[in-house]
């Protein structure tokens, strides 16, 4: 299929082409027709699938037949996917004379409202901003006709729901709504239903299960051997970009100083940064100046970057979306891509669990001189053991006495 049998009118037909756009992905075909036949659609796919196209092409061909003003809202749950969406909306609607402006935090307001001031077709938003705008009356969502939940799963793990139903309750009824989402859980669904009017469902692929050109790996290691495998790794085995995911912001900082001793060229990602840092961080890694992004969960979803090679999960996700979320990093655009996580003896659960979830088996590798712990718990079992007898013992003869 090509996009001229999607019905995509002349103007966006050109903007297909100037953009390169050789042939829809499955998302793209099976969404742009409805969007253009002005249902609300449910969108579920894999990470990297050419969603933001999807949705953007078929309001932006209906939005040059129509009047000018605020009549399109994108809400997204951070700020590096709202930047992305930004980028390409406004490659796409620079040809057309729609003007695009994005709100985030971690920017100065002022800047933003004297964007807004100049004119805004289609808003792309983080839910927090968003919501302080629009309750100080710099907003008004009055003519807005067509809305966008990106990445609808994410901003229930963020704990936006509220929010997300804040602005929903402003918008006018009479609207065609979007809901974008890897994975469909009960809470989405229900968002869905009380979001959309009788909307069609697109999917593609399996739901919430890695792509499958990403190879995934997992060495089990002691804890306090977790740090000279990742540099072990880092030197061998790690021969192109790589995002190495951390649990906590002040892990990540570690991890960074540690690979920066060691002779690589790191950048960091996490919520104590602030976005300019992070924008410059994420800037030097896509350029390639780069080779390590060191980052917590901020930057799990949203991060669409063609030459990351692989995915390192230092600590093991919490739950196995999140595994999803972040392994989906790697392999995009047609690209292989490898996931690497490192599991102590006490996680082997949690990696079954992720492996339950998804439906694959990851292959569990060992490199030369890293014990797999199993020794050290078996030693410390033993030793607990005797520790215990030991006290029973003496505690006996007390009782004797």
């Amino acid at each position: 299929m090509s996009f001229a049998q999607l019905g995509l009118s002349k103007p966006l037909m050109r903007v297909v082409d100037a953009l390169n756009y050789t042939e829809p992905t499955p998302i793209q075909a099976k969404a742009i027709p409805a969007i253009l036949d002005g249902y609300d659609v449910v969108g579920l796919a894999e990470t990297g699938s050419g969603k933001t196209a999807a949705y953007l092409l078929p309001i932006f061909d209906h939005m040059i037949h129509e009047g000018s003003g605020l009549r399109a809202l994108v809400v997204a749950p951070t700020r590096e996917l709202a930047l992305q969406i930004d980028a390409v909306a406004t490659e796409m609607g620079k040809d057309l004379g729609l003007k695009v402006v994005t709100l985030i935090g971690g920017q100065r307001m002022g800047g933003q409202l004297a964007k807004l001031s100049k004119g805004c077709d289609l808003l792309v938003a983080t839910p927090g901003r968003l919501l302080d705008l629009a309750r100080s009356r710099h907003i008004k969502f009055d003519r807005v006709e067509f809305f966008i939940l990106d990445e609808a799963d994410r901003l229930f793990d963020m704990g936006f729901l509220p929010d997300v139903k804040a602005i929903i309750r402003q918008l006018p009824n009479d609207r065609q709504s979007m809901l974008f989402s890897a994975t469909l859980s009960a809470e989405v669904e229900g968002l869905a239903y009380d979001t959309l009017f009788e909307p069609i469902t697109v999917e593609v692929g399996k739901r919430a299960t890695p792509v499958d050109s990403v190879e995934q790996v997992a060495y089990k290691v002691n804890r306090h051997h977790r740090t000279p495998l990742l540099l072990r790794l880092a030197d061998e085995v790690i021969n192109g970009q790589a995002i190495i995911f951390s649990e906590t912001k002040r892990g990540a900082d570690r991890l960074a100083d540690t690979l920066k001793v060691h002779g690589h060229e790191v950048e960091t990602m996490h919520a104590d940064r602030s976005q300019g840092e992070r924008t410059q961080a994420l800037d030097r890694f896509k350029k390639g100046k780069v080779k390590f992004l060191v980052a917590t969960d901020v930057a799990a979803r949203g991060l669409d970057i063609d030459t990351v090679a692989f995915v390192v999960n230092y600590d093991v996700p919490q739950t196995p979306d999140s595994y999803v979320h972040r392994i989906g990093r790697t392999a995009r655009a047609g690209r292989k891509g490898t996931a690497i996580t490192l599991f102590s003896p006490a996680e082997e659960s949690a990696m079954q669990q992720i492996e339950k979830v998804t439906g694959q088996q990851i292959d569990r590798r060992q490199l030369d001189g890293f014990s797999d712990g199993t020794d050290d718990v078996v030693a410390a079992f033993l030793a607990g053991a005797a520790i215990a007898r030991s006290r029973g013992g003496r505690s006996g003869a007390r009782r004797r006495r």
